[in-house]
This record gives structure tokens, sequence and C-alpha cells, in this order.
């Protein structure tokens, strides 16, 4: 097991990533077996968030979001994704990724916009030599709320809940606490017993598909194959 390292906002910013971020209290764990990095993938804005995990108790190290609203290249905001989440696995060392899969709508646009973004957060990964792991949004919201169709604010509101975050803490972008919530499930996933208000770990989310429309991202690559280009 490896100590805690806790980085303040200065840290963070030396590292020039400008992002917002929440800041970090000391780490009420002397001890970790793991850390998790959860992400929400988005070409505008991407939410991060990190977990210390010793046994069954989770502690959060950081959260934020990548802003990316203001670039308008395409390929320069991947290569910006790509620069900063490596920023952040250099900095906090996660030994787990956790990402939220992108999920299909009616823009196929911006589903594939998603599946570049989510693409580039794995390539850093793997750069890195850490292990990933995909969830669907309806399977983290099971996890974290009970309901696959839960809002983003109702994830908010548990995460929150769960991790003490006072209010002046909170960050205005939903994306961090998404990506907060993404790390918490695997948490739950990868523990043997479940935490209280939480799923056990081999209960996960039907994927529902409606109007005949696919709620995960290998079902939409299947039926509309004929629309992706190489």
């Amino acid at each position: 097991m490896r100590g805690i390292v806790i980085f303040n906002s200065d840290f963070l910013l030396a590292l020039s990533l400008k992002m917002y971020f929440c800041p970090m209290n000391p780490s009420p764990l002397a001890q970790h077996d793991r850390i998790i990095l959860g992400i929400d993938p988005g070409t505008n804005v991407l939410g991060y968030g990190l977990l210390a995990v010793s046994g069954k108790q989770t502690h959060m190290l950081a959260m934020g979001v990548i802003d990316l609203r203001k670039v308008s290249d395409v390929y320069l905001k991947l290569g910006r994704i790509y620069e900063r989440v490596m920023g952040v696995i250099d900095a906090f060392h996660p030994d787990e990724l956790a990402i939220e899969a992108p999920f299909f709508g009616k823009n196929v646009q911006s589903m594939l916009k998603l599946g570049r973004a989510q693409g580039v957060v794995i390539a850093a990964a793997i750069a890195r030599q850490i292990p990933i792991h995909e969830y669907a949004p309806m399977q983290i919201k099971q996890a974290i709320v009970g309901n696959g169709a839960a809002s983003k604010e109702q994830v908010a509101s548990i995460m929150q809940r769960t991790f003490k975050i006072s209010d002046e803490r909170m960050l205005p972008y939903l994306d961090a606490t998404d990506a907060l919530a993404a790390a918490y499930c695997h948490f739950v996933n990868t523990t043997q017993h479940g935490v209280k208000g939480l799923l056990p770990t081999q209960q996960k989310a039907k994927r529902s598909s409606t109007n005949g429309r696919s709620a995960s991202w290998d079902d939409f690559v299947k039926l509309n194959a004929h629309r992706i280009r190489s």
C-alpha cells in the first residue's frame, strides 16, 4: 500500500492544467490500496474525479473539469484532453480508470465526438498502463441512486452527501460529480460487499432500447456501421 499524497490548489495550478477543481482536504486514510480515476468524457467540458480506496472506505482526493469551450478546433481539443488527462494521471498516479461510456442519442455527430474524447482518455490511460473499466450511464446511475433514469442533479446530491462536500466547494459543473460517480460505481462493483444504499457488486443496470435507439456505444456502432467511416 502507498501513503496518500495530498496536492493543493497551488500544485495543480503549477501543472498549468487550467482546470476548474474542487479544493481537497487532508485524507483521513493513512494508507490506501488504490486510487480510482473517474472520467465523464466530453469535447466541451470533461469531468474528472479521484477516489482513494482503503478496504471498504473511500475518500475523495479531487474532482474538477477540463473546460474546452473556448477551443474551436476539434483536433486541438483532443490534444488538450490528452495533455491534461495525462497531467492528472502523472499528478495522482491512479491505479484504475473508470470511464463513462457515451450514451446514444439522436445526434450522431455528437455521439461520434464523445467517442473521440473517450478514445483519447483511454489512450492516455494505456500510455501509463492503467487498467480501464467502462460503465454505461444507466449502470452508474443505478449503482449510485438506485434508478438508471436518475438526473445528474440527483447523482450530484448523493456524491455531495457521501463525501461531505460543502456547498462552497461544489463546482457548478455536473460533469465533475458524474466523473466522481463513475469512480464510485467502480469502487462498488469491485468491492465484495456493496455499500449501504448502493447495489451489490454483481448487479448491473439493464440496458434499455426505446424507439429503436440503443443505450450503449457498442450497440450504437452495430446499428450504425454504415454511417461510420474509417
